[in-house]
């Protein structure tokens, strides 16, 4: 039984000493790569807003900081585009109007935005139709999410013999109103 005491305790003495010490290391390093994940997506949506339009060079400073925190992210951009349409009582008869609009949102997404940013015509990276240009009174977005398990996610797994498989530790949304067009 002394034994049995001893070992539980050895063990109980490594994972005190050393196992949560590198558990708490790895965790401060995703918060660290959160902040800068935070930090970068506020950066590009927040430049989009003043300026109006996305640009390669934007969206390439963008990814660079992601890939510095050593984890892959995915990315979802989301464009909405404000847009009235008049109202009438018979939609078929334009004297029917009723003096009212409605408003709506266009969406455009990844495809169309990247489509962009990067077309396959060879244009250089400073050519006004490589600009994703957007409208005063547009919404535009970024959800990010890691795809890795990371350290701190595969410690965790360990130490509680847990399942974590799947879930982001880093996620960020970030989104505002376009509240300029400088171009």
């Amino acid at each position: 039984m002394k034994y049995v005491t001893g070992i539980f305790a050895a063990l109980l003495a490594v994972l005190l000493l050393f196992m949560y010490p590198m558990y708490e290391q790895a965790r401060s390093q995703d918060k660290l790569a959160a902040a800068t994940v935070q930090e970068a997506a506020v950066r590009l949506i927040d430049s989009a807003r003043t300026k109006g339009y996305l640009t390669p060079q934007v969206y390439q400073d963008f990814n660079a900081k992601l890939a510095a925190t050593g984890n892959p992210y995915e990315v979802k951009l989301q464009h909405l585009h404000k847009r009235y349409g008049p109202d009438y009582s018979d939609s078929a008869d334009p004297d029917t109007f009723k003096g009212s609009f409605t408003t709506y949102y266009d969406g455009f997404y990844d495809t169309q935005i990247l489509s962009v940013l990067f077309p396959d015509n060879g244009k250089a990276a400073d050519d006004d139709s490589r600009r994703y240009k957007m409208q005063v009174g547009d919404y535009i977005g970024i959800s990010l999410r890691n795809v890795n398990r990371t350290p701190a996610a595969q410690l965790w797994d360990f130490l509680l013999n847990d399942n974590t498989d799947g879930q982001a530790s880093i996620t960020v949304n970030y989104e505002g109103m376009v509240v300029n067009e400088d171009y």
